[in-house]
């Protein structure tokens, strides 16, 4: 029964990682669409990147016994979320794209000196060891990745650029592999989904509290600026007509 439970949390956990490395598709369409990236980050999509390669290669049956639904769905997510870091780079200012660039040539790097090392270093308890500490690193860094776009939220007081969709299946996918890392007492899987558990709950949170203040900062700036332009040139109107009464 146990086994059959384990099962069915990761076909769900790689239900919901799939509609998680889906969910950008809506803002890729706008970056794409608007040829820009405007304040989008591309640090979690590179940071996906790297978790979805580790975690790829720590689900492989001679790395990880039992965690093939774990290498699968990640290695889809390594495809998915190469191609989101090339459309970001494409559109990014210069230097939101060098800096971006440069995490991915080191997320690539990392990746191969992982595999480098598991492979003619390590075997057996230690090769899983090592490759379950990176993948649990990197998983943490990634779930951490947000912050970035959380700090923002709070302080505009909006949600525009933290999708809610991105949001939800953060939570859902991190809920599902957490039960599924519970129930294979796989600390390597459960911790790092743990904390994206929790953090996805938080990004929910201040959804439901901005959820009505998409792009009201720049409405509210926006229509500041209009009444600045309304006032100076009815202060300019007044004169004129004052300067007209003198010469009466």
């Amino acid at each position: 029964m146990k086994d059959i439970a384990h099962f069915i949390m990761g076909v769900f956990g790689n239900a919901f990682a799939l509609f998680l490395f889906l969910a950008p598709l809506i803002t890729f369409r706008r970056i794409v669409k608007k040829r820009s990236t405007e304040q989008f980050s591309g640090v979690p999509y590179v940071m996906t990147l790297l978790n979805c390669l580790l975690s790829a290669w720590y689900g492989m049956p001679f790395v990880s016994p039992h965690n093939l639904l774990v290498s699968t769905i990640n290695g889809t997510g390594a495809a998915i979320e190469s191609i989101y870091v090339i459309i970001f780079l494409i559109f990014a200012p210069r230097k939101e794209k060098a800096k971006i660039f440069g995490l991915f040539v080191l997320v690539l790097s990392v990746f191969a000196a992982v595999v480098f090392i598991s492979l003619f270093a390590l075997h057996g308890q230690s090769r899983k060891l090592f490759c379950g500490l990176a993948a649990t690193i990197f998983s943490i860094v990634m779930y951490a990745s947000p912050l970035t776009i959380i700090r923002l939220v709070i302080k505009t007081k909006s949600v525009e650029f933290m999708p809610f969709f991105l949001s939800l299946f953060v939570f859902l996918c991190g809920t599902s592999w957490f039960i599924f890392g519970l129930l294979g007492k796989d600390p390597f899987v459960a911790i790092p989904n743990g904390f994206g558990c929790g953090l996805g709950t938080v990004q929910l949170i201040l959804y439901a509290i901005y959820r009505n203040n998409k792009g009201e900062s720049k409405k509210e700036a926006s229509d500041q600026s209009v009444e600045l332009k309304d006032h100076l040139k009815n202060g300019k109107a007044q004169q004129f007509g004052e300067k007209e009464v003198g010469q009466v």
